[in-house]
């Protein structure tokens, strides 16, 4: 007896007719379908619509002709009719011919995607209609079979479940071990012995007052503009105690920040330039690729050009978000980023560019944005962020110690991506064995 037989779609799978405008009569009051996910799970709303919509009643098959390949179709059980647009479709079915279960998962298998691209024009990437899939002939096996194919790729997804759920578990150990790294190094708990080990080096309090009169110097040589004195900060704001050697200061105390140039096509001259945008920014990371050009004038390349060590943050979009740069020449900026220059050539970059990072997955950082709707980090908000600062010896083996230990996150990281890749292989893996049938007794 043959179990596998060649057999259209249509001769199983029936496309309920009608399409009705938003405002028809016969769909007025309904509800409708806002989304089916990957898992075939129905998402209803009563959310109004101004294109076509399909009418579902309850035991209708429906598909999401844009995401069907990633499983989202399912098996309507709701106890009303309900409407969704014309990106999906709905069926009845012979339940005699056709376990859903089974057709579901086909839908996603390689085998379904060979025949697209065989059949219709644009394979995958066209939204898959009622006239693509109707016409398909695929190797059916019998019920039963379908039944017990169905059986086992229920048991392998509840393990892939399981498996997903524990990447996802250790992927937020992994997160709140690199915050619990990053809050041991601020508040001076990977240096506990250091004062014991030196004492003789200059503490933060000095090294704060140079980085004070050198930029007092700066003001008087005319190389920077002065700016408004800064609140002292007060017990009430210090979050934690520092240790010995350590002490609070704003941020404004130990840099020069800016914004970078306004965008304006009617008042910008001058030689066309690439510069960096919030886009551009990431954590930890510039990306120059897709950069844009405006003109730039001769006598703003200072004004308006990180270089080396300078620190960019996002003022708006991604407010707060900061990376250093780290290439060897200079690189113009738009007015949507901030430039944070230190006074002082040490170690307080890096970081503050790990700090930040501490308070935007605590959201603490939240605390320093300005606007009711759209945030913005303001250049006023930037200079009171507090800092903890320690010596600069100190700093520098907080920094080491601080690489080390997030190297070895970074390792965890990759083994956690290629645990995902690997489950993400095997079911495709284990759809193509399960789908790949000749069709021959």
């Amino acid at each position: 007896m043959r179990e596998w037989n060649k057999i259209k779609v249509g001769e199983f799978l029936f496309e309920r007719a009608g399409k009705y405008k938003a405002d028809a009569e016969e769909i007025i009051g309904l509800k409708r379908i806002d989304k089916i996910d990957f898992s075939g799970n129905f998402h209803i709303a009563q959310k109004p619509s101004k294109t076509n919509m399909i009418l579902i009643k309850p035991g209708d098959l429906v598909i999401s002709g844009i995401n069907v390949a990633k499983g989202a179709m399912g098996i309507y059980g709701g106890n009303e009719d309900v409407t969704a647009t014309i990106h999906y479709s709905s069926y009845t079915f012979d339940k005699d011919q056709i376990s859903v279960e089974y057709f579901k998962r086909f839908l996603r298998s390689p085998e379904f995607i060979k025949l697209l691209k065989e059949q219709v024009k644009g394979g995958i990437k066209t939204e898959i209609k009622p006239k693509h899939l109707s016409p398909l002939k695929i190797s059916l096996p019998t019920l039963e079979k379908q039944q017990d194919i169905a059986s086992h790729f229920q048991k392998f997804e509840s393990g892939k479940d399981k498996l997903k759920n524990e990447i996802t578990h250790q992927q937020t150990l992994l997160k709140k071990l690199r915050q619990q790294i990053l809050q041991e190094a601020i508040q001076g708990e990977l240096t506990t012995d250091f004062w014991a080990q030196n004492p003789d080096i200059e503490p933060a309090g000095e090294l704060l007052a140079r980085i004070k009169a050198e930029k007092e110097k700066l003001i008087k040589e005319k190389k920077i503009k002065k700016q408004k004195p800064l609140p002292p900060i007060s017990e009430e704001e210090k979050p934690f105690e520092l240790p010995e050697g350590w002490v609070w200061c704003r941020l404004g105390d130990l840099s020069i920040n800016s914004l970078g140039k306004m965008l304006d096509k009617q008042k910008n001259k001058g030689i066309l330039k690439p510069y960096l945008r919030n886009f551009n920014v990431q954590w930890y990371n510039v990306n120059i690729e897709n950069l844009k050009k405006m003109p730039f004038e001769e006598h703003e390349t200072e004004k308006y050009s990180v270089r080396k060590g300078d620190i960019i943050i996002c003022e708006g979009g991604y407010p707060g978000q900061a990376a250093i740069w780290n290439e060897n020449y200079q690189i113009m900026f738009q007015k949507a980023l901030h430039r944070v220059r230190f006074i002082s050539s040490c170690y307080v970059s890096e970081l503050f560019v790990h700090l930040l990072w501490l308070w935007d997955s605590n959201k603490e950082i939240h605390e320093y944005f300005t606007g009711a709707g759209i945030k913005h980090l303001t250049s006023k908000s930037l200079n009171r962020m507090m800092i903890p600062l320690p010596s600069l010896l100190e700093q520098k083996i907080i920094f080491t110690k601080v690489e080390k230990l997030l190297a070895i996150c970074d390792q965890l990281e990759t083994q956690i991506t290629t645990d995902q890749t690997h489950t993400e292989q095997l079911m495709q893996a284990v759809l193509k064995e399960a789908f790949s049938q000749s069709g021959e007794a």
